[in-house]
């Protein structure tokens, strides 16, 4: 069945490959993301912004969520000397705050008990990097539940580049067409377009404040729960 029948009909073909996004898809990291910005922005002698403003930033991997906290602006420069300071900050402070409060969303681990009971592969993809993505799957208990892991240091390149879900579909011999991608920004369903994979996205996750739906995605669904019963 086609993704275009699946609308049509309430009903998704089971994949033969799921890609998984992380932050703002399986778990909401967002409290221990802007308790870390905050303590750094404090050491720096600068105010602190809030979670609410950092639920906004999140999605393009530490670098530009440092950048954005320096700038109080999705795109903004901050000068050379300043980030590095604010880079090694941050870093050091999430290293140790990694899953404090850091919570799965409401279905998660069903989701991924659902695909493992089918024996379909489960793929991470995710912009964050290798030492805080293992950390909090490892925290989680679900370094087990992924076939592989992909971070955002992983590859050369990260999404919205196609590179990380390509290599996870040439890496279990399936075809882009044959996976599902499930996300929850304009990232990830730029990378899932670029890469010719269907993509589901979660309506409540990080994308900058934007309604998920303009960036066109397959389905949009309302909650974990509601893929797996479009695939059952």
């Amino acid at each position: 069945m086609s993704v275009a029948q699946a609308r049509a009909d309430g009903r998704l073909p089971l994949p033969r490959l799921v890609l998984l996004d992380l932050d703002g898809t399986l778990v909401d990291t967002v409290p221990d993301l802007a308790t870390c910005v905050d303590a750094m922005l404090t050491e720096l002698g600068r105010p602190p912004h809030g979670e609410s403003k950092v639920r906004e930033w999140v999605g393009n991997g530490i670098e530009r969520l440092v950048k954005r906290a320096l700038t109080d602006s999705q795109n903004g420069e901050p000068e050379a000397g300043i980030f590095d300071q604010a880079l090694d900050r941050f870093m050091a402070f999430y290293a140790r705050h990694t899953s404090e409060r850091s919570r799965p969303y409401p279905g998660a681990e069903n989701l991924l008990a659902f695909f493992e009971a089918r024996k379909v592969p489960r793929v991470c993809i995710t912009n964050k990097a290798a030492r805080y993505t293992e950390a909090l799957l490892s925290d989680l208990g679900w370094l087990s539940s992924f076939d592989l892991v992909l971070s955002g240091d992983s590859l050369r390149r990260k999404k919205p580049d196609p590179l990380p879900l390509l290599h996870a579909v040439r890496h279990f011999g399936v075809e882009p067409c044959q996976s599902l991608m499930v996300g929850d920004s304009k990232n990830d369903v730029a990378a899932a377009r670029a890469a010719g994979i269907p993509i589901v996205c979660v309506s409540y996750g990080y994308n900058h404040g934007e309604d998920i739906g303009a960036a066109e995605p397959d389905i949009v669904i309302d909650s974990l729960d509601e893929l797996t019963r479009l695939i059952a």
